[in-house]
């Protein structure tokens, strides 16, 4: 199945973002409600069908090239693919669920993983598993995570890094938070004080099947407004310290850590995380504001 595509849609039957809007709508444009459900629905279809192809096509070698040197130009992050994450979205409990989109933050829900390049762009999305799995697992399940553990995914061969001498080539990867394992391919951070930021939203109120097909239509659309409107991330050593401020450090990230992955990484995967650690600190790779920003806590 395409990757970018929906996989593993589970049955439920709920109704279309909330029935509120729909009601609203239908009085509106003086059309039914079941009208209004079936433009949506199909124009959420078309919006996928015609888009996706042109800006969110499957990731070939060349966009992985592209994101990584974009990734190193904005992020001074070498080799590195993309940034994954988990987005409970909000749904009505679907009739006969039980507790299979109950998700750890008390809310029915379920999942958007994503993959986005330096730029926020959308390169990969999953869309359907169950509010209640973790963002290891959905991950796991997810064609494009099978094929990355399985490394059967079109990736540029390991590159150096910038101002080595005499080390082997790096591996390129995604960069996920503490939810996702720690592998060859998936980097994350060493453990810390969790965070959290948890915001409630209105629940879509239809079939899950089509609550997907309207979710992929949003992050398709999302990819199509970015890129027409020109919205673009300034490369770091072009920015002064109060842009820093406020283009980096003033957002925080939503920590989706409920459910620690607790699978043993690999001494490899080990060894490449502490290398990056080491490569960031050294004087051609470290950015010159980023130890108002570190404390040492030995």
């Amino acid at each position: 199945m395409h990757t970018l595509r929906i996989e593993n849609l589970k049955q439920g039957s709920i109704y279309y973002a909330g029935d509120s809007s729909i009601k609203a709508l239908s009085f509106y444009f003086l059309r039914g409600e079941t009208t209004i459900r079936n433009i949506i629905e199909t124009t959420s279809e078309a919006i996928w069908e015609i888009l996706q192809p042109l800006y969110m096509p499957l990731p070939t070698k060349d966009i992985w090239e592209k994101t990584a040197k974009r990734y190193e130009e904005l992020w001074n992050l070498p080799n590195c693919i993309g940034s994954v994450d988990g987005k409970h979205i909000s749904i009505r409990k679907p009739f006969n669920s039980g507790s299979a989109f109950y998700n750890y933050k008390k809310f029915f829900s379920i999942v958007l993983m994503a993959i986005a390049d330096a730029d926020g762009n959308f390169l990969a999305i999953d869309v359907g598993e169950y509010g209640r799995n973790s963002d290891a697992r959905v991950f796991r399940e997810s064609s494009f995570g099978q094929r990355l553990i399985q490394k059967t995914l079109d990736l540029p061969q390991p590159s150096c890094l910038r101002g080595e001498n005499n080390k082997p080539p790096f591996l390129y990867y995604l960069v996920g938070d503490e939810a996702f394992p720690l592998l060859e391919n998936l980097m994350r951070p060493y453990p810390r004080r969790q965070l959290t930021n948890t915001k409630r939203s209105t629940p879509i109120s239809r079939k899950t099947e089509k609550i997907d097909t309207m979710i992929k239509a949003l992050c398709v659309l999302h990819n199509f407004i970015r890129i027409h409107d020109g919205v673009f991330t300034i490369p770091s050593e072009m920015l002064n310290d109060d842009d820093q401020d406020n283009n980096i450090f003033e957002n925080e990230f939503q920590q989706n850590n409920h459910q620690l992955n607790r699978t043993r990484p690999t001494n490899t995967a080990i060894e490449l995380r502490d290398r990056l650690c080491s490569y960031f600190i050294q004087p051609y790779a470290a950015l010159y504001w980023q130890k108002k920003y570190t404390t040492n806590t030995e």
